[in-house]
């Protein structure tokens, strides 16, 4: 791991989303060395699913050797932020660093995702970054070791990252493209980077989005802190990258990774974005033991591995799995073993069978017949299914994460 020089002594951090996660890893790395911290995120009061708010940061940072200024910011909201700035201005005395994390997810379809979550990405991630960069520069120019570093992909316009979420990639871009724009216009000034994860980060949306499961197959958000420190410590004329955590620290001298994995030895579930395809990821995935949300045809035909497989189902279900579930699902299979079949988790004591589901499903799951099987049988994980464009899912997205425990029920049958 990277080791601390000290060299951020002093320096003002301005971070936003640094309550939890990421930016809080980020905040915790730069407080080592003694440096100021403005924590601008939302969280003020706990939140009954996800940890931390900027108080309890704050006492983190401060603990850690820093010194924190809390900050109510929404970054959608231009008040907000300019009070911020003028807080950290009046506190510490200028801003040489500003950490543009904040960001909001929707792995969803155009037909599925509704406007307030397209607004709430693109205001979020694209204009919260630019709004944020906007408010914070006048002071970064006064700075003799500016940096903007924004928690965003390189520009892969291979349309296999654009087909499944169009709003979100759009929204992370614009993040990207904001690193494109600004590092030409501020050369020399303001160094302006771009900065994201080789493998999945252990974070509380990646919990969310990934399932009960996905935290073995990630990397500790020390390594992005990591990264991001050896990004501060080089000079203002190192700007317009987009930089990837493991190459740079490897650049850094860092050879062993395993310490930065939750489940050390355990295979990695690559993050969005990078050059190799979903698909080919899936494969590499499964080969190495892997363990990582989800087209359409008329009734399917009896017998056969789907049928099979929906006898397994109907024979686990029970009032408890309904209870804890509530939640319809239909599953509209292609290929060999085309059909379409359901599992209603609202009703009774449950049921599974071919054809529609009694009443309007949650959750609607396209996918081919033979991954399908593979799915249920534990054979391939529904993060890696979702990831490589195999599954599509239309409806509640938390409830097709429930799915992922009826599919360990199953393991020990199928």
């Amino acid at each position: 791991m990277l080791q601390n020089t000290g060299k951020l002594a002093g320096c003002t951090l301005f971070i936003t989303g640094a309550s939890r996660g990421i930016g809080k890893a980020i905040a915790l790395k730069a407080a080592k060395d003694g440096a100021n911290i403005v924590i601008a995120a939302k969280t003020a009061e706990a939140h009954p699913k996800l940890p931390g708010t900027i108080y309890t940061a704050a006492q983190e940072i401060e603990a850690a050797g820093g010194k924190a200024l809390p900050c109510i910011v929404d970054v959608r909201d231009e008040k907000q932020i300019g009070d911020a700035v003028e807080q950290a201005v009046q506190k510490f005395g200028g801003i040489d660093i500003l950490v543009n994390n904040a960001s909001a997810i929707n792995l969803t379809g155009t037909l599925e995702t509704p406007m307030k979550k397209v607004d709430l990405m693109l205001g979020i991630n694209l204009r919260g970054t630019y709004l944020t960069s906007k408010l914070c520069l006048p002071h970064l120019l006064k700075s003799k070791i500016a940096h903007i570093l924004n928690l965003s992909p390189p520009l892969n316009l291979n349309p296999i990252w654009f087909k499944n979420h169009t709003a979100y990639t759009m929204a992370k871009y614009g993040m990207s493209m904001c690193v494109l724009g600004m590092a030409e216009e501020f050369r020399g000034q303001v160094a302006v980077n771009a900065l994201w994860p080789k493998t999945a980060i252990q974070t509380a949306a990646m919990d969310m989005l990934g399932g009960s499961d996905i935290g073995r197959q990630c990397r500790k958000s020390d390594i992005m802190a990591d990264a991001a420190y050896s990004v501060f410590s080089k000079p203002v004329g190192f700007t317009g990258h987009f930089l990837i955590d493991e190459a740079l620290l490897r650049q850094e001298g860092v050879r062993d990774f395993e310490p930065y994995a939750v489940e050390p030895g355990h295979p990695l579930l690559p993050d969005f974005f990078l050059d190799e395809e979903p698909a080919g990821l899936v494969k590499q995935m499964e080969e190495h033991g892997a363990t990582p949300a989800f087209k359409s045809a008329t009734a399917p035909p009896s017998g056969g591995p789907i049928e099979d497989t929906f006898n397994v189902i109907q024979g686990i279900l029970n009032a408890d799995v309904v209870k804890s579930t509530q939640g319809v699902y239909k599953f509209d299979l292609s290929g060999e073993h085309a059909g379409v079949w359901f599992i209603d988790l609202k009703t009774g004591t449950g049921s599974a069978g071919p054809g529609e589901p009694p009443i309007n499903p949650d959750v609607t799951m396209s996918m081919d017949s033979a991954d399908f099987t593979k799915m249920f049988s534990g054979k391939m994980k529904p993060t890696m299914a979702f990831m490589s464009g195999k599954l599509r899912i239309k409806g509640d997205m938390t409830l097709a994460i429930k799915m992922e425990k009826m599919m360990a029920l199953m393991k020990s049958k199928l």
